[in-house]
C-alpha cells in the first residue's frame, strides 16, 4: 500500500513559514508591516514563481543584492522556519507501522523542499521522496509520481493514493498517474468539486481514512 503527500500545505504549513520569514526580512531591512503585508500579497500563497518574486522585492526596495542573492537567502532559511505538527508525524508513524509505504511528491527546488523535509522531521516519517527540480520533471507529470514510488521501495503498478491541497498538481496528477486521491480543502475556493476520491480540510484527517483500509 503506498501513500503519497504533498509537502506545502499539506504536510506542512508553508504559508505560515513564509509569513515568519517576511516579517523578519522586513525588520532585518527597516521595512513596515505594510510592505511585509504586500510581499505576503505578492507570494499569492506559493503560486508566483520565486524568481519573479525577488525580482520584484529587489525592485520595490532598492535592494543592493540581486534577486538571485536573495533566493539563495530565502532557500537557507526558510526550512528552518516550517515546522511539522507532532500529531501529523506521529500519525504518519502510525500509518507507517500499519503496512504502508509513505512518500512525498513535490515542487520546488532541491535545497529548499529538502531542508523543509529534514527540518520538520518528515525526514524520519517517510520512505522516500521525489522533488521536481532534482528529478527533472514537475507535478502533475506522472513521471513524477512515478519516481517518488520507486524511492519508497515500490511502483505505481498496484496503485496507492495521492493526497494534497492543489487540484490541478496534486488530484489531476495523482489520477493521470492512476493513483486515487484526497483533496485537502483550504478553504480557498469555495464551491469547487476537484473530482477527487474524497475531500477533507485537514490532512490529519486525510491519514485517518487511509488508515481505515480504504
Amino acid at each position: 500500500m503506498l501513500a503519497l503527500f504533498d509537502l506545502d500545505n499539506t504536510l506542512i504549513d508553508r504559508l505560515d513559514a513564509f509569513r515568519r520569514w517576511a516579517a523578519e526580512f522586513a525588520a532585518d531591512r527597516g521595512l513596515g508591516s505594510e510592505d511585509v503585508a504586500w510581499m505576503i500579497e505578492l507570494d499569492a500563497d506559493g503560486s508566483l514563481p520565486m524568481s519573479t518574486f525577488f525580482t520584484r522585492v529587489r525592485e520595490r526596495f532598492a535592494l543592493a543584492e540581486s534577486a538571485d542573492s536573495l533566493w539563495r537567502g530565502y532557500r537557507e532559511r526558510l526550512p528552518q522556519l516550517v515546522t511539522c505538527r507532532p500529531a501529523v508525524l506521529e500519525s504518519l508513524d502510525r500509518l507507517r507501522l500499519s503496512g504502508w509505504m509513505v512518500g512525498i511528491v513535490t515542487n520546488g527546488m532541491t535545497d529548499n523542499q529538502s531542508g523543509k523535509i529534514h527540518h520538520s522531521g518528515l525526514v524520519d516519517r517517510v520512505d522516500g521522496w521525489a522533488i521536481s527540480d532534482a528529478e527533472g520533471v514537475r507535478k502533475p507529470a506522472p513521471e513524477l509520481f512515478e519516481i517518488a514510488a520507486q524511492h519508497c521501495g515500490t511502483t505505481l503498478a498496484d496503485g496507492g493514493w495521492m493526497v494534497g491541497d492543489d487540484v490541478e498538481k496534486d488530484v489531476a496528477g495523482g489520477r493521470g498517474a492512476g493513483l486515487r486521491t484526497i483533496w485537502i480543502d483550504r478553504g480557498l475556493s469555495p464551491g469547487l468539486s476537484p473530482g477527487a476520491d474524497h475531500e477533507v480540510t485537514d490532512v490529519l484527517d486525510a491519514i485517518a481514512l487511509l488508515d481505515t483500509d480504504l
